[in-house]
């Protein structure tokens, strides 16, 4: 029988995909927003694709902060999209 592979909706297309295939951005019990891309880090998590379009539909309807019950300010969003620039290397 195969395993099970978990499904979860980015925030800024709406699709439903795999789990590995989206980077989660995470509010740290500290309150501080990144972006994990092992899906290991502590805290509330949303899930993105890995697609600059993606990070700014869901910055233009202001889903991570709904989703994260958070404020994101200018400085943090630059702050991420640096990260999934870099991609893996800001891990």
């Amino acid at each position: 029988m195969p395993k099970k592979i978990p499904m979860r909706q980015c925030l800024g297309c709406r699709e439903m995909k795999p789990k590995p295939e989206l980077i989660r951005v995470v509010r740290s019990p500290e309150g501080e927003l990144s972006l994990d891309f092992r899906g290991k880090k502590p805290g509330r998590g949303a899930y993105l694709c890995p697609d600059p379009a993606c990070l700014a539909r869901a910055k233009k309807a202001r889903a991570i902060e709904r989703a994260l019950s958070t404020q994101v300010g200018a400085e943090v969003w630059e702050a991420l999209e640096a990260q999934m620039k870099a991609g893996e290397v800001g891990d």
